[in-house]
C-alpha cells in the first residue's frame, strides 16, 4: 500500500474524528456548567454594586444578568481605563433593555452605567473570570 497525500489509514481517521468529538463535547460541557449571576443580587444593577463580586468565583462562560430600570440606567462593557475613569469608549455598545445578559470572557471584565454620575456613585462592576 502506498502512503502519501489522501491515503490516511482507517485508524488515523477514527482517532482524528474521536479527538474532534471530545473537544466539541468539552466545549459543550463548559457552557452547560456555566453559572448565572444576577448582578447586585435581588436589588439588581444599581448604585454601590462595585463590591457585589467580593467573595464570588467566576468562570469564563458564566452569565451575568443585569436587571434594572431601563428608563434611568444602562450597561456598557468597558476596558480597565474606562472602568477607572467612568468613561465610555467611542463606539461602545450601550445595553438598555433592563434585562441584559452578558457571557463573561476569560480574564478581567468591566461594566459601568454611563448615565451621568452613576458610575461615579458605584454603578460599576469589575469581574475576573478564570
Amino acid at each position: 500500500m502506498t502512503e502519501g497525500r489522501g491515503s490516511a489509514s482507517l485508524p488515523t481517521v477514527v482517532v482524528t474524528v474521536g479527538i474532534s468529538l471530545l473537544c466539541l463535547l468539552a466545549l459543550q460541557v463548559e457552557h452547560a456548567n456555566a453559572a448565572t449571576y444576577t448582578v447586585g443580587g435581588p436589588a439588581g444593577w444599581s448604585f454601590n454594586t462595585d463590591t457585589w463580586p467580593n467573595g464570588k468565583k467566576f468562570r469564563a462562560g458564566d452569565v451575568l444578568i443585569f436587571n434594572y430600570d431601563s428608563t434611568t440606567h444602562n450597561v456598557v462593557a468597558v476596558d480597565q481605563s474606562g472602568y477607572k475613569s467612568c468613561t465610555t469608549p467611542a463606539g461602545a455598545k450601550v445595553l438598555s433593555s433592563g434585562k441584559d445578559q452578558i457571557r463573561l470572557g476569560r480574564g478581567q471584565n468591566y461594566f459601568i452605567c454611563n448615565c451621568p454620575g452613576h458610575c461615579q456613585s458605584g454603578m460599576k462592576v469589575a469581574i475576573n473570570a478564570l
